[in-house]
Order: C-alpha cells, then structure tokens, then sequence
C-alpha cells in the first residue's frame, strides 16, 4: 500500500485536448496523455515528462516519490475545464466483488427466493464473491453514456469503491467504478450473471486515480448516488467505504489466486446503495457518484 505524500494526494488521470484526436471505444488511444493533479487546479502533462502511459508509472516502487519529483518538474499545465478527462483504466480488466456490504447480501436476496440462500452463504463464507466485469477497451469514460439491456425490465447502477492494483498485486491507487446491473435477469437465475452485469457500456470508471491514501484513510470516505431524471432527484442515497466487511487486502489476495494480470488489475470492491425495488433506470436519466476521497464520476444513460 502507497503511503501519504501530501496533505492532498495526487491524482493520476488520462486526457485528451481540444487538439488530440478523441479515444473512442473500441479504437486505439491515439492523442490520449497521463496527467498528474497535484493542486487540485489544473493538470500536469506528464507527456513532456517521457511519460505516454499511465503503466510504467503504476508499476514503480517509489510512485509516491516520483509523482512528487514531477509535481516540482515545471512541466505544462491544462486547466481542467479545457479537457476532456478519459476513463483512467488504459490496459487492466476490470473485475468486481460481489455481496460485501450487508445492504448488497439483503437486497440480492430479494432479487429472488431461488437465489437467496447462495447470496446469504457467501456474504459470511471465506471465499469472497468475485467475478469478470469489462476488458479495459470496454469501459465507459465520465460524461460518456452507460447503458441499460433492452431486454431487461429492472436496472440499476452500483456505486462502488475501486481498487487499482499494479502487476505484483499492490494496491496502488483508488477510483470511482459503477457496476451496471440488470437485476431481474440475475434474479431468474444465478447462472445468467454475466449477462446481468457484463455487456455494451455496463462499466465506467473514473475520473481519476488518487494516490497516496491508507485503507484507514479509505474507509473514512462517504460513498453517494444521485439519479435525476428531467433535471429532478429521483433518487439518492449514502454510504461509507467503512461499510465493506472485507479487508482489500482479502479482495485483492483473491483476484490474484491461481490468476495472472500483467497490466494490473482494476477491483470494484461492491455497493452498498442500492435503490427501491420499484425503481428502475430510464434512458436519459443521469448517475452521478461521488467519493468524499475522489470525486465524482457522472454519466448519462441510454439503452443498449
């Protein structure tokens, strides 16, 4: 785990200016640059730095040292209204775990009779629930839409907490993820989860990666949902990231079993907001997640 190196850690993201060609989904990163958030004002472009990509920085032992060596580098700054800020996954899966917060095991139980004594089992089974999300060229940047299956009848977005792991397994950073979900086709029946969780713009992560943080300082984060549809609140709710009864260091000793991830690894540790049962998203509606710790990660929504 990296340890503080400011009273405000540093933030790592990925960017595109008004002149650099845009990143879509599916085509290659071609004008995408790394950009260092030192003061909370404007971004460093870290290109002039030799730094392309994001990789061989997460992947140092003395990251916090070298994000501070550049922070005092003189390098160019973009003022953050200027850019577009892309997803800050650039070559890792993307990976979730299931059923950590007590909310999650109540609400997955209620998704179905069929599959409540699984969800009850595993909520206090050492084996943690972890499952494949998206593929780094999948994921949906902020401000960019998230999607919702046509073919299913009640869907929901889960705000979650995500851990950013380099090769080894560190932990190296955190971020903003929302694991999209079509919650009645996971209730038919457990076996069609994939289906449920992973397709066309289920996952977007953003917008940037804070280095620097405890687990300790983490788990004092407050974790809120807004959705509005036609500019009202139609709903909102809070959490703390103390509320996942798992230890990260747990989640990640699990994803890292038996598995390999050579560009690292990006882990999303649940949700512990989880809307009324009557409720279901609408194309046009907004998700709007904010992290004490981070930020907020915004995206509209449309069918898929």
């Amino acid at each position: 785990m990296t340890t503080p190196i400011q009273s405000v850690p540093f933030k790592l993201c990925r960017f595109t200016t008004p002149t650099s060609a845009e990143a879509t989904v599916g085509k290659p990163a071609a004008g995408v640059r790394v950009g260092l958030i030192a003061n909370g004002h404007g971004v460093l472009d870290l290109i002039a730095a030799g730094v392309p990509r994001m990789a061989q920085l997460l992947e140092r032992t003395d990251l916090a040292d070298e994000l501070l060596r550049l922070s005092r580098a003189g390098l160019p700054e973009h003022r953050l209204d200027r850019i577009r800020v892309l997803t800050p996954v650039e070559s890792q899966e993307v990976w979730a775990a299931g059923v950590t917060y007590l909310r999650s095991k109540q609400a997955r139980m209620e998704e179905s009779e069929f599959s409540a004594s699984a969800y009850d089992r595993v909520y206090d089974a050492p084996r943690p629930e972890i499952f494949f999300k998206s593929l780094a060229e999948k994921v949906v940047s902020p401000g960019d839409a998230v999607g919702i299956r046509r073919d299913a009848r009640w869907s929901v977005p889960e705000p979650e907490l995500a851990l950013v792991m380099n090769a080894s397994g560190i932990i190296v950073g955190f971020t903003i993820g929302n694991d999209m979900s079509s919650r009645d086709i996971e209730g038919e029946n457990l076996l069609y989860l994939p289906q449920a969780k992973t397709y066309t713009a289920s996952c977007t992560v953003g917008p940037w990666i804070v280095i620097g943080p405890t687990e300790d300082d983490v788990r004092q984060w407050s974790i809120q949902l807004e959705i509005q549809r036609r500019g009202e609140t139609v709903f909102a709710g809070e959490t703390r990231a103390g509320q996942i009864k798992r230890r990260f260091a747990e989640l990640v000793g699990y994803l890292f079993r038996s598995q390999v991830f050579p560009h690292g690894a990006v882990l999303l540790t649940g949700a512990g907001i989880v809307p009324d049962d009557s409720f279901t998203l609408e194309a046009g509606d907004s998700v709007r997640i904010t992290i004490s710790g981070i930020g907020t990660l915004e995206n509209p929504v449309a069918v898929v």
